[in-house]
Parts: C-alpha cells; structure tokens; sequence
C-alpha cells in the first residue's frame, strides 16, 4: 500500500467531507457484513456438500482455517441466511457453542460462534441450506433446454454466498477453498475453481483454489453440462444442445484472453472457462474465477454480444485481482472492467464497434442520470445503510467507465497503459476502499502528470455529482447514417425506403434508443412490419423495442413480451420492463405475466421484483 502524507491525508479528509450522502460513515467498514474480520479472519474453506434436488438443499460440512489479527479472541462472527446449522464443533471435534442474531431483512443473521479459546485454529460447521436460498436456484428438468435432467446454480454476489455457506461474506476477506462434492450419477459438478472435463460422471466431484477469492466469487452448477474447448486454455461448458452454438458465438475467447495479457500482464488464474446457464441467470455474465457464468441469450449467432464475455475475462484482472473491499467501492471493480472491455472489443472486433459500444455506454448512462437522485451520482454508491444490489446499476457502471476514459484521454494511451499496468500490480490479490484508489492516484496520476490532471479534477470525477462539466462525450462517425435515417423517418419517410444495409446490432439499439417517447401506432406498426422487431432474436434489440412498444402502448407486442418475460429471467431486461410496464398502466396484464413467470425467476431477482411490485408473498 501506497504510504500516506500530511497532505494526503487533508486530501482524504476533504474527500470525506464532499460525500453527499454518508459523511459520518465508517468508510472502511463494510456495512453488510456481520464479520469482525478485524480480530479474526477465516483464510480457507473446506466444504464437503451433497447436492439433494428431491428437497432442494445442499447439505453437509464447511470446515474454516482461522487467522487471529487480534489476541485473546473469543467469539468467530460470521455472516448467514436461511441456514439450518447443526453442529459446530473445533478441529478435534469438541462441540462449541453458537447463536444466531436476530434476522435482518437485507444481511440475514450473524452466526456468533464461541471459540473457547483464542488459539482455536479451525472451526466444522455442519449444515444445510434452505429451498428458498437467495444465492441458489434449482430447476426442474422441464425448466433446462435438454429437460432431461434438474439443474442447479449459484449466484453469490453480491452478499449470496452467506445462503449457501456460512462465512465471512464480505470482499474484505479474502478466502481459498477446496470442496468435495455429491451428486446424483451422470449429473456434473462445476465450481469457481480448476474444473475438469474427463471427471467421470460417478457422482463425485472434487475442486481446489488455491488462490485467494472474494467470498461472492464462490460459485457452484450442477446438471446436465457438456464441454469443448474453444483453445488451450479456453473452453465452454453447457447443456448438450446448446454447446454447438455456444462454441461458434465464443470461439474469439482466446484471443481476448491474449489481448487482455498484453494490456495487463499475465493471466493469474491458469484457465479461463465458462458456463452457459439456463434463461433464468440473473446477470448477463458473473465474472467466478476459473468459470465464469454467463447468460444464454449472448449467443445471439453474429458474436454482437459477445463484449460481456470480454467483460468477465476483464475482470480476471480488474475485479478478481483488485477487488472492491465494500459494495460503496463496486465503481473500482465495475468502471475498470468497462473501460478494459471497450479495449479488449477494440482488439478483436475492431475500432468501429468498439467506439458504437462506448457511444451506447453513454446512452445509457444519460438514461440513468435523468431519473436518479443527484445526490446518488458520484462514484461511490453510498449504499451502506441500504441493499447492496442497488449499487448495480448502470450509472455505477458507466460513469465510472467514463471517468477511465478520460483518464486515458489526458494522458495518453502509452502513459495511460502504464498507469493501468502498474495499478493492477501494485494491488494485486487485495481488496481496496475508494480512498485507497484516490490516495494511489494522488501519488501517481497528479504527482506524475500535474499538467494533465489535478487533484481537483481527480476529486470531482470521484465525488462529484454527475459528469464534470468539460467533460467530452464520446462520438461515432460510424452513426452519422443512423441519425440520417432517424430523421427522414421522423420527417414521413416509411420504414421499408431507409437505408439500413449493413447496419450492426449497435446500429439497431442506437436507433430504438434515440426515437422519441412518444411515436405514433402507424409508426410503430411500419417499423415492426419492416424490421420485425418484435420476433427479434436478439434479446437486447428486443428489450428496448418491448420498453418503446408499452410506453405508446403498442399492444401487439404484448403476447411475445409475455412469452420473453416468462423465458428470459435475466435483471437487466425484467427489471424495466415490468417497470415500463407498471408505469404506462398496464396492471392486469402485468399481474398475469408476473403470476406465470415469478417461478422461473431466480430467488435474487424475486426478492427485488416483489418490492418493486409490491407484492406480497407468503
């Protein structure tokens, strides 16, 4: 860690004073955690699971390494929800005692654990999940694309894992694990570790990390799950019946993992796999190291999707190197990420839908900043007091995104580079706090380069409300002939005499996000009779045609919205669109869809749904 100044220090004090939303917070603590990671940390865990799908739980032993930070510690804290535990017991198998706190509705319960005595070096804790754990979603074969056999997988972040395993859930501690797992015979087991693909399918499974992990980065899969390489140290596994097109869309991964070390540095984690997941995924991609989970509806068949995949690959590096040490920090994880994603893109696929993508990004963080509260945009999510998956919103995102970009504008690619290199090296494998980025960048951004960047400027992008006031949008040239259709159809002209040839997905998205809120039925039927947009297969061309269709209430989208809602549980398209269609007061119809889709639907995303909608579940 870079060591701190007496005028590093009234920096860091006046940072504090210009957060709009937490100024008597501890900004160093992480909020949603029950853990009392300062007096004792859990350095490794060993979990022996079995994976029972008649009563869906997973049962069986999570046995924690101990590293004492304090003396004469007596008490383990750590961090659960909807757990069943039955014993706790020392490493010689001398029973402890333990109570839960009472539940809190966001973090679940504190799991208080007494050690007896302060040199206790490993504590077996004997447990099972419950069916309604937030972190794990069980699928009936009937729910899979080959309906041939259940399926199971995990989503931890952002404070899941503590439903699943109990911990110490928080980013701050970082954790290895090994893990022993039962499953029915010819089901395969996959786990954020070393996976491999000739372990026979005889019902058990066995995996080691042996570097150390954010705990929301513990994930699991169970089910029906091929694999194919796509090159050394790349490969993809999913359902049989999708592995053909799954392979085909994310055969440049490769490529992009070469990309990604040449901007970088060495790839830390050894392979770079990932999982293809039913519909009902909750994230475009989950970045677990070794694995990373993805969502189906990025095989789109023309790889136009395929940034995500350069997303979870960036974030092998920015994410899972240099971790965000609380939910407020996730702009450090995310922002990075965003930014070396448009590189990796830019690499591969070329300039052009590199700058379409970053001109996209901007859209949407325009869309976001018109309906959030201003004091909600700086950096930082100031969320400590609240849910932490409100923090994954596009502004978090995207305005941090941004801010990476600029970084890169004033100083230089080759300069910037540098920096970027140096940074991810300096805090390799730790987990770091807002003010920890600031006082780094301090000592090498605005010492290094006071003529492209103050310290001012550098406190303004962080904590700053919004987007600074010189700051340059991005553009693309490559657009001018969308804007030239834009306008002669607003102007009269019919849809079927514009000149679309040629046009990229981002061509389409830029087009259906730049038509006004209000556009008239004949309007809409001619595009929709000319481009088909309400069969399109491309999910992300389909949500944003679904959002402008119930804002103008087009009602003959209603049938297939119905059917995208009750096939496609991924956030980012249900969330707004059972949101656009609450708004433009469509209440019945949104009854019937959520009733019929609620169960398909990850536990995560039926929390929020549920508030959202308000409601009420038993």
């Amino acid at each position: 860690m870079v060591q701190s100044t007496n005028s590093q220090l009234k920096l860091n004090n006046r940072a504090k004073g210009r957060l709009t939303n937490s100024p008597n917070l501890d900004l160093t603590r992480d909020y949603h955690s029950f853990a009392n990671t300062k007096q004792v940390q859990v350095t490794h865990v060993s979990l022996d699971l079995m994976v029972d799908f008649d009563v869906q739980c997973l049962s069986g032993y999570a046995t924690l390494s101990l590293k004492y930070l304090e003396h004469n510690v007596t008490e383990l804290w750590l961090d659960s929800r909807d757990l069943t535990v039955l014993s706790v017991t020392a490493v010689n198998g001398e029973p402890l005692d333990y109570m839960f706190s009472e539940v809190n509705p966001i973090l679940g319960q504190k799991l208080c654990i007494n050690l007896r005595k302060p040199d206790c070096e490993k504590v077996c804790i004997h447990y099972q999940t419950s069916s309604a754990a937030q972190g794990l979603q069980w699928l009936m074969p009937e729910q899979t694309a080959g309906k041939r056999l259940p399926y199971l997988f995990s989503q931890s972040q952002p404070i899941n894992a503590r439903s699943w395993i109990p911990l110490q859930d928080t980013p701050k501690a970082r954790i290895t694990f090994d893990a022993k797992v039962q499953v029915p015979k010819g089901m395969r087991a996959v786990m954020s570790a070393m996976n491999s693909p000739q372990t026979p399918l005889d019902g058990e499974f066995y995996f080691e990390m042996e570097l150390p992990i954010p705990t929301h980065l513990m994930a699991l899969a169970v089910g029906d799950i091929a694999f194919k390489a796509v090159g050394p140290r790349c490969g993809v596994y999913t359902e049989p019946n999708m592995l053909s097109a799954a392979v085909a869309e994310f055969e440049d991964t490769e490529h992009m993992l070469e990309v990604a070390e040449s901007l970088l540095g060495p790839y830390a984690w050894g392979r770079y796999d990932m999982i293809i997941l039913p519909p009902s995924f909750p994230f475009g991609g989950m970045e677990n190291p070794r694995l990373a989970f993805l969502t189906p509806t990025l095989i789109a068949g023309d790889k136009s999707l395929v940034s995500t995949v350069a997303h979870e690959l960036a974030h092998s590096w920015t994410g899972n190197l240099v971790s965000n040490a609380t939910w407020r920090d996730l702009w450090l994880n995310e922002g990075f990420t965003t930014y070396f994603t448009n590189r990796i893109v830019e690499a591969v696929y070329g300039k052009e839908q590199a700058e379409l993508e970053w001109v996209l990004e901007f859209g949407r963080l325009k869309e976001e900043m018109a309906s959030l509260p201003k004091d909600k945009q700086t950096l930082p999510a100031n969320v400590q007091l609240d849910d932490p998956n409100l923090a994954f919103n596009r502004f978090t995102y995207d305005k941090a995104s941004m801010f990476v970009h600029d970084l890169e504008r004033r100083l230089g690619r080759v300069e910037f580079d540098k920096f970027l290199f140096n940074y991810v090296k300096h805090f390799a494998f730790q987990a770091i706090t807002t003010e920890m980025f600031v006082e780094y960048a301090q000592q090498t951004l605005v010492q290094l380069h006071p003529d492209k960047i103050t310290e001012a400027e550098l406190l303004t992008w962080v904590y700053g409300a919004g987007l600074p006031k010189d700051y340059c949008a991005p553009t693309s040239s490559s657009l001018d002939k969308v804007d030239d259709a834009l306008s002669l159809f607003l102007q009269g002209t019919v849809a079927n005499r514009l000149m679309v040839k040629g046009w990229r997905v981002h061509h389409w998205q830029y087009f259906l996000s730049q038509l006004p809120e209000v556009i008239s039925q004949i309007q809409l039927m001619d595009l929709d009779d000319t481009f088909h947009f309400t069969q399109s297969s491309n999910a992300e061309i389909a949500c944003d045609w679904f959002r402008l269709a119930i804002r103008n209430h087009y009602d003959p989208v209603l049938p297939t919205l119905g059917a995208f809602l009750t096939h496609i549980g991924r956030g980012k398209f249900v969330r707004p669109l059972y949101a656009e269609l609450q708004i433009a007061g469509y209440h019945k119809e949104l009854d019937d869809i959520y009733a019929k889709a609620r169960a398909t639907y990850h536990p995560s995303i039926q929390v929020q749904l549920d508030k959202a909608l308000n409601i009420k579940t038993e």
